[in-house]
């Protein structure tokens, strides 16, 4: 037969578990982190990327601070399938985290500045990360999960017909 209700209760007060702390536990996360993900709008198509807090903490809550982060992509120059966000002299005050040359599609990395401008690549076919100065490597911290295909239409689309402008937002 089944346990009465209250002693349930009890049991579950006694030990701190119940039958909803796996959902508890999982809006506390929520709560306590509620940009795990973005949105990321690029000529009009929204895609989905996961922040890679486990591999890249501090350069994922650099980029959280500067969001919502508009710009626009220029097509990659030496680096292959990619399109990238020149930002210049802009200073997220980083070291490295995760980095790699060689980025899956759908990853986006932030090169803290060193040989070249601070910039933030997006991967959308083979990539080997470089600049006029030679290899770069950057910090790997999110990772588009959805529409890769029409990723790569939009890398291709603006290598051949230019500039597109995206916008991240939590």
């Amino acid at each position: 037969m089944d346990e009465p209700h209250f002693q349930m209760a009890e049991r579950q007060l006694a030990t701190g578990r119940s039958y909803f702390t796996p959902v508890i536990q999982t809006l506390s996360k929520t709560i306590e982190n509620p940009r795990e993900i973005m949105n990321i709008e690029i000529d009009g198509h929204i895609f989905r990327a996961d922040f890679e807090d486990q591999k890249s903490p501090e350069t994922c809550k650099a980029f959280r601070k500067a969001m919502p982060f508009v710009g626009n992509i220029v097509h990659v120059r030496w680096s292959g399938e990619g399109v990238w966000i020149p930002l210049g002299s802009m200073d997220f005050s980083l070291g490295y985290e995760d980095a790699t040359s060689y980025p899956s599609p759908g990853q986006i990395l932030l090169y803290p500045k060193g040989k070249s401008e601070t910039e933030i690549l997006i991967a959308y076919g083979c990539v080997h990360f470089a600049s006029k100065a030679g290899v770069l490597a950057g910090n790997h911290f999110a990772t588009i999960t959805n529409q890769l295909e029409k990723l790569r239409e939009i890398g291709i689309s603006t290598l051949w017909e230019g500039t597109k402008s995206i916008k991240f937002v939590a």
